[in-house]
């Protein structure tokens, strides 16, 4: 049978393309920004959209839309409140989850699966969402809606198949340890192969236009160096980096933009894409900024359809 998925906080759909290869049925997505509710709603055309704020919708809703329970919720909460990359992040780590205006959306999540009582959850989020006391902190509100035995599942997407570095936690009510694959993909291995820019036959891969001063600035960076530096709540942080072709990228990030290895110029949305692991068909909509920031929030296709295979087994075993 093909199970029924749910995605809170759908974006431009990372999460809902790893369920999708598995063989979930991917049923209905809530995002609140146009941009990535349109890229979502051309990748899924199956899938009702909810253009909406998760504050808004309530369980009732979404089993009206699809026409029952879903067997499995997932969503990526705004990481925001969170990161270590924000310089106003709350000091009180309590305060990111339970005062922050975004912080606390991840609290709507918990109410949700709470009222569409799903057999599996999956919730992503940046790892200081466990920091100190919030990870007592979640696992009481989980209790709250029934779910009393919670996994923190800290992955790194380069081990599943992503060539770029970036480590997450997914919690959930299972254990989720996919099977690592068994080679680490470079960020040659996946933009070696692209045509020069502007090619009509690959969506999103055209220039961008940066200033000359950049350029010039750019033309001087040699592999692993980055021509600014940004303060965040724990230090600072690289932005135009050029990339090692024989590594994995960093941390892809809405807000980052990467130099081509062997070009003087920034990354194309496409080229962006791949260090992710989306496949070329999956379209981006939007302005080019929009475009960048939906492929940072995303969660990896690769390693979110190593989680889903996962979560076939469970579903599968009776256990959950």
């Amino acid at each position: 049978m093909n199970y029924v998925v749910v995605d809170l906080f759908a974006g431009a759909g990372g999460f809902s393309r790893g369920f999708l290869d598995a063989g979930f049925d991917v049923a209905l997505g809530v995002e609140i920004d146009s941009n990535a509710a349109r890229t979502y709603s051309y990748n899924f055309p199956n899938a009702v959209m909810l253009l909406d704020d998760i504050r808004d919708i309530n369980g009732t809703d979404i089993i009206k839309y699809i026409g029952g329970k879903p067997d499995v919720v997932i969503g990526g909460s705004p990481c925001e409140a969170f990161t270590e990359t924000n310089p106003r992040r709350a000091r009180d780590p309590l305060d990111r989850l339970y005062v922050d205006e975004l912080g606390r959306l991840t609290l709507e999540f918990i109410r949700l699966v709470g009222e569409l009582r799903p057999r599996v959850f999956v919730l992503e989020n940046v790892i200081h969402i466990i920091d100190g006391p919030l990870k007592e902190a979640l696992v009481t509100e989980f209790a709250r809606t029934g779910y009393e035995k919670i996994f923190f599942n800290v992955l790194h997407a380069e081990d599943y198949g992503t060539p770029s570095i970036r480590r997450r936690v997914f919690i959930s009510n299972i254990p989720i340890k996919p099977e690592k694959v068994n080679r680490v993909f470079t960020v040659w291995d996946a933009i070696g192969d692209l045509p020069s820019p502007g090619d009509p036959s690959i969506p999103n891969h055209e220039y961008v236009t940066i200033s000359e001063r950049k350029v010039r600035g750019i033309s001087r960076l040699g592999w692993d160096e980055a021509l600014y530096r940004f303060r965040g709540a724990t230090g600072s942080f690289r932005n135009f980096v050029r990339l090692n072709p024989w590594k994995p990228a960093p941390t892809v990030m809405g807000s980052v933009r990467f130099v081509h290895p062997f070009e003087d110029r920034i990354l194309t949305v496409r080229e962006q894409a791949r260090l992710m692991g989306f496949p070329d068909n999956h379209v981006f909509f939007g302005p080019k900024d929009s475009q960048f920031n939906q492929i940072g929030e995303a969660v990896p296709p690769p390693l979110a359809r190593a989680i889903a295979e996962v979560v076939v087994r469970y579903l599968d075993s009776g256990v959950v």
